[in-house]
């Protein structure tokens, strides 16, 4: 329209002439016969502006276009406003409504499939819990125009069922129907990303709903147990593990044969944990210096081993890359290991360095830069903490029969082995796997559920990643990725 063309110009325009005449009170708008001629000059004038300056024609064209847009996706905006006000007729289809009206008390989730979301409207509350189905990945917001956003089907379902609109000019939190707004993804990749694609939206169109605390993760379990007739759900991989540890202490007799001494369960229970937790540091410090595992024990040998030097001289690890004669030790040992090597100083940083060859010809160098990770420093404290306190080797009894047992992985791979004897495990891939009764035995009853509730510590940092891992600009997302690929935990390829 004409108004989408001409909102955001400004024309100057000095014409002289005797009486003139405006229309209305306001003298908004002039009233002569000068009228007509100052239009055709001025149109042609501009006509063979734009001909010369083809560039700022485009800008004034693309600006007419955002506008028309802007103004259309400000009509669906409070049309869906408008629908929404009119109340349950105008609903979402696919949303099963809860009983209750006061919103304080009002829960919805946001569910990922039809599968799952059939077997929560099954398994919910209907009192006060209602449930929203999701079909597939919803828009990222992040990269869409709001005019498009608002045309996604699932986004629309979403906004409508929320009641409280869109946009700076019709949203209020006020009219918002549930004050607790739960998201029930899979513990999957594409769960992991359809709740983030959810929080983008939430983060970017309503941060009204994070600030105020009314978005929640569910934790569903990621497995179920079955020894017997009991059967327990357990949440994730770490609690899976200390379940395992306990099950497998019960009925030991375990002896370290360097110290004599006897574990009990839950001593035992202890240490495994330490030894799991030192096996995931070194499998992470381990992809730093090219997989390279015999390299990191001798390594840690020299470090934190029976003759290392942080138990031999009490010093801390910085303090061994400041004196050149502890640096030397490290890199005798690391030589007697069978890897050529070379002791080198840092004059600008006063700091030696072992420059390291690998079989395959590869050259590690091993400074602070690279000791500083903390994979590396977590795994040489968890090694002297695990001589000390459990040395192996053991003597492990069990059902009355002995053997040696030469080395703390091995006794741990051994004990998950009769964890297991007597155990079925069931992993859970997606949340249409469970039942009605286990999903609301488990994610959905509030006597027994965990959530977890989305809060902003540091807003300027929130922004920063929403940014870079959902927008499109390609290179910071890579550079990001890249410097935290070693630190993710979970990765699900």
């Amino acid at each position: 329209t004409g108004d989408d063309v001409r909102e955001g110009l400004v024309a100057i325009i000095s014409v002289k002439i005797p009486q003139p005449q405006f229309e209305g009170q306001t003298k908004g708008k002039l009233n002569s016969p000068v009228k007509g001629p100052v239009e055709s000059f001025l149109n042609d004038k501009l006509g063979e502006y734009f001909e010369q300056n083809p560039i700022v024609a485009k800008k004034i064209v693309g600006k007419a276009v955002d506008a028309a847009r802007a103004r259309e996706a400000a009509r669906k905006a409070r049309e869906i406003v408008r629908k929404s006000v009119l109340g349950g007729s105008s609903l979402p289809g696919k949303l099963a409504d809860c009983q209750e009206k006061d919103p304080a008390l009002s829960e919805l989730y946001l569910v990922e499939g039809d599968s799952a979301g059939g077997s929560a409207k099954q398994g919910r509350d209907r009192k006060n819990q209602a449930v929203l189905p999701l079909k597939g990945k919803i828009l990222n917001v992040e990269k869409a125009r709001f005019d498009k956003m608002l045309g996604h089907g699932e986004i629309k379902a979403l906004i409508t069922a929320l009641g409280t609109g869109i946009g700076k000019d019709d949203f209020d939190l006020q009219r918002l129907r549930y004050h607790k707004l739960v998201l029930m993804t899979d513990a999957d990749v594409d769960g992991s990303h359809i709740r983030t694609l959810l929080l983008t939206f939430f983060y970017r169109q309503m941060p009204e709903l994070v600030e105020n605390g009314h978005i929640y993760i569910a934790q569903p379990p990621l497995f179920k147990v079955k020894r017997g007739k009991k059967e327990e759900y357990i949440k994730d991989e770490a609690s899976m593990l200390r379940y395992m540890m306990r099950q497998a202490t019960n009925d030991i007799e375990l002896k370290s044969i360097s110290n004599d001494k006897q574990y009990e369960g839950r001593e035992i229970t202890k240490n495994l944990e330490q030894v799991t937790e030192f096996n995931r540091y070194f499998a992470r410090f381990a992809r730093r210096i090219n997989g390279d595992e015999k390299l990191l024990r001798v390594l840690l040998e020299a470090f934190s081993g029976k003759n290392g030097v942080l138990a031999t001289k009490n010093v801390k690890i910085r303090k061994v890359f400041e004196q050149e004669d502890l640096m030397a030790e490290v890199e005798g040992t690391v030589a007697a290991g069978g890897y050529k090597t070379e002791l080198l100083s840092d004059e600008e940083h006063g700091l030696s360095e072992i420059e390291i060859t690998l079989p395959n010809g590869q050259i590690i160098l091993f400074d602070w830069n690279l000791a500083s990770y903390v994979e590396f420093q977590k795994a040489v404290d968890l090694k002297r903490i695990l001589e000390n306190d459990f040395p192996a080797p053991f003597m492990l009894g069990t059902n009355g029969n002995a053997e040696e047992v030469t080395s703390r992985e091995e006794l741990l791979e051994k004990l998950m082995g009769v964890a297991k004897k007597d155990l079925a495990i069931q992993r859970y891939k997606g949340l249409g796997e469970m039942n009605p009764e286990q999903l609301w035995e488990t994610t959905m009853n509030p006597e027994k559920r965990t959530l977890l509730q989305v809060r902003v510590e540091d807003a300027i940092e929130t922004d920063a990643i929403f940014t870079i891992l959902m927008g499109d600009q390609v290179e910071p997302r890579r550079k990001f990725i890249e410097d935290n690929a070693l630190d993710v935990k979970n990765l699900d390829v």
